[in-house]
This record gives structure tokens, C-alpha cells and sequence, in this order.
């Protein structure tokens, strides 16, 4: 095994040839920063999916348009009143509301926008807040019986988000044409789309569109406690889609348990993280060749050394030892570096996706993952010098004295 004496011929050769050491420690740094980043990045993600399913809860159900995107955006498709009660009935369901959603048009001096309005049942709004994993930020929530009043997503607060100048309580604004007094704005939700949303009371939306009275574009449920949502939603989607005469297969509806919905986005957020993690590591791979090159070039120049070396006694294990660490200290202070830069760079982007309004991309940086990038860079080090190292080792004295 290697002693202090090979450690430090080891460390004094690598001293000597600092502009060849520190490019290998540049190479690999490089590489350890991208994949701490992106970790850290998606960690980050994880516990956001995580702190939301704790929030919201795992026994919610929704009810929306199959095949589109956000609710609201398929004007030809509602829940009606009558579903929503025929739903309310089956057995299983324990609390059920429908909200209103529609793409509307707001001003603010002068200034236009088009976001998702939202009319919600005041009689169950603790249950819809909860689902919505929203609070009250600033100002007074809504209130049933609430007229030409409205509450609006956090981003509405801030300068060059939505306008120009960020609104504040008690300013008036235009909803496609009608003057709204804002009483209020809620807490932080972390994309922009949702932070971009409108709230009024269903009283108010439905004498804003009356066309659109009792025909939901979404519904939350809550089913019982001793109840499994993912058997509630089949039971739902069975009975409903009778209800409403439609064939099996060609509904236009579909129902979700919060459960599937945070397991689709764990399975994509996998894929993605799997992505960016395996480019990230193609500079590790790059860099592991580019230690493995210095090493083989430092047992081409170190040759006579070598062979002095084993001429006075040094064993193979000895030579072979010393190529190793060499190599390896090589990832370990790469990888210290890289950790450090790579904590820089996640902070610098975490802030700047907060300032774009993703305040869900926030990294975290656990000690798992400081350590195990460590520890990555100091093994892809070692196993990078491995081959030289064995080259070095297996050189005969006589032979290596005699090189030039």
C-alpha cells in the first residue's frame, strides 16, 4: 500500500507540472459542475412534486376535457350542473366542486393580456384552496357575494411580470370590458402560467357569461378516507360516462386521481433528468480520457524514474500505487472545484428561473450529493489512471533505465 513517502514524491510530481494538472483538473471540473447543477436542479423539482402532493393531498380526483391542455382552453366542453350532482351521489365522493375557466382579457392601464379566469364556489373554498394549494398573499380572499371584486396570481404584484408597473390592492382593472376592484393576490405558486391567474366568485362569473351558468370546464373531488381513488376515478368515469350517453373509449371527459397526475410528472421529470445527467456526464467521460492521457504521458517522461525506483527496491505495487493517486487526486480536487462552481452556477440559475416566475426550479443541495460528486470525481480520477499506472508498473528496470 502507498505510504507518505509515495504519497508526497506523488503529489510533488503533479506540483511540478501545474499547467498539465491543471488542465486534467479544468477538464473534470467541468464536468462534475454540470452534473452537480443539474442534480441539484432536479432534486429541487422532486421536493417541490413532493411538498405539493403533501399540500394538496392524495385523495383529490379531477374532472376535465380529454385530449386539451390547461382547463378552460376546449369552449365546447362542460360539466354540467347535473353531472356534478349525479357525481356527488356516488358512493365514495365526499366533497365535489365545480370551477369555471375561460381565457380571458384583462387591462390595466391600457395595457392588455389574455389569462385564465377562474370562478370559484365560495361555499366550498376552503376545499378548492386546499386542491389549488394556494393562500391568501396579500389583501382579503373572496368572499361569497363578492361583486366587482377580484383576487389575482401572485405575479400580478410584480414589476415587468404581466405590466409594466405591478398592481397593488385597491387599483381597478378591466375583465373583458368590466371594471374589477383588486382586494387581493395569492401566495406564490411557482409557474408562471398558474401565477398569471384570475379569481372571481362563480356569482360573478356566471353574470359576466351567462352562457356559461352550470357548465363547469373542471371539477375537483374528494373521495372518503377508507376509499382508494384510483378505484373512486374508474367507478366515476364508468357511471359518468353512462350518464352522459357516451360510448366506452370516446368519452370526452377523463378522470385523474392527484396520485397519477404527480406519478406522470415524476416519470417525466426521470426521463429528464436522466437526459441531461448522461450529457452532463459525456465531459466526465471526456475528462477521465484526458487524465488517462496525462498519466500515460507522465509515465513516458517519468520512465527512468521509474526504473531508479525499482532499481532500489520499489515493488510494482508501489509504482502502480503512485500512478493511481496522482490520477486520482486529480478528480478529487476537480471534483471539489466543480462542486463548488457547480453550487454557484445552480444558485445563479435558481435565482434567474425565479426572476422569470419558475420559482419551482429551485435547487437544493444535499450532502448526498455533495459527497457523492466527490467521491465520483476522485473513483473516475483513479479508474482513469488505472491503465497508465499498470504500464508503469510492469516496466522492467533495466529497460527503463535505459530510456531516453
Amino acid at each position: 500500500m502507498i505510504g507518505p513517502d509515495e504519497m508526497k514524491y506523488a503529489l510533488q510530481n503533479l506540483i511540478r507540472r501545474k499547467m498539465r494538472s491543471g488542465l486534467s483538473i479544468l477538464s473534470i471540473l467541468i464536468g462534475i459542475a454540470a452534473v452537480f447543477a443539474l442534480i441539484s436542479f432536479g432534486s429541487g423539482l422532486q421536493q417541490y412534486v413532493d411538498d405539493l402532493a403533501k399540500q394538496s393531498g392524495t385523495d383529490k380526483l379531477f374532472i376535465q376535457a380529454a385530449g386539451i391542455g390547461a382547463p378552460g382552453t376546449d369552449d365546447t366542453f362542460y360539466i354540467s350542473q347535473d353531472d356534478i350532482d349525479f357525481v356527488s351521489r356516488i358512493n365514495g365522493v365526499n366533497e365535489i366542486s365545480g370551477m369555471y375557466m375561460k381565457a380571458a382579457e384583462i387591462t390595466s392601464r391600457d395595457k392588455k393580456k389574455y389569462n385564465y379566469l377562474a370562478g370559484i364556489d365560495m361555499a366550498k373554498k376552503e376545499f378548492i384552496m386546499e386542491s389549488m394549494t394556494v393562500s391568501v398573499y396579500a389583501g382579503r380572499d373572496l368572499k361569497k357575494g363578492d361583486m366587482g371584486r377580484v383576487v389575482l396570481g401572485y405575479n400580478y404584484q410584480l414589476d415587468n411580470k404581466i405590466f409594466v408597473r405591478g398592481l397593488k390592492v385597491g387599483d381597478k382593472i378591466l375583465i373583458d370590458g368590466n371594471y374589477f376592484e383588486v382586494i387581493g393576490f395569492y401566495s406564490l405558486i411557482g409557474n408562471p402560467a398558474d401565477d398569471a391567474n384570475i379569481y372571481i366568485t362563480k356569482e360573478q362569473f356566471e353574470g359576466l357569461y351567462p352562457d356559461k351558468k352550470d357548465k363547469y370546464s373542471f371539477v375537483m373531488i374528494r373521495s372518503e378516507p377508507d376509499v382508494s381513488p384510483k378505484n373512486l376515478a374508474e367507478k366515476i368515469k364508468e357511471k359518468l360516462r353512462k350518464h352522459k350517453g357516451q360510448e366506452e373509449g370516446k368519452e370526452e371527459f377523463y378522470v385523474q386521481t392527484f396520485e397519477d397526475a404527480i406519478a406522470m410528472f415524476n416519470s417525466v421529470l426521470t426521463v429528464i433528468k436522466a437526459i441531461l445527467v448522461l450529457i452532463a456526464l459525456i465531459s466526465v467521460i471526456v475528462a477521465s480520457v484526458n487524465i488517462m492521457n496525462t498519466m500515460y504521458t507522465a509515465v513516458l517522461e517519468r520512465t527512468s524514474e521509474i526504473g531508479v525506483m525499482k532499481a532500489v527496491g520499489a515493488r510494482n505495487s508501489d509504482i502502480l500505487f503512485i500512478f493511481i493517486f496522482e490520477a486520482g487526486v486529480i478528480g478529487l480536487i476537480g471534483g471539489i472545484i466543480g462542486v463548488g462552481l457547480g453550487y454557484l452556477a445552480a444558485n445563479i440559475g435558481g435565482a434567474a428561473a425565479a426572476g422569470a416566475g419558475y420559482a419551482m426550479l429551485k435547487p437544493i443541495f444535499p450532502p448526498a450529493l455533495i459527497i457523492g460528486c466527490i467521491l465520483f470525481a476522485l473513483v473516475v480520477g483513479a479508474a482513469a489512471g488505472i491503465m497508465p499506472a499498470r504500464r508503469a508498473s510492469k516496466l522492467h528496470p533495466v529497460d527503463a533505465l535505459r530510456y531516453e
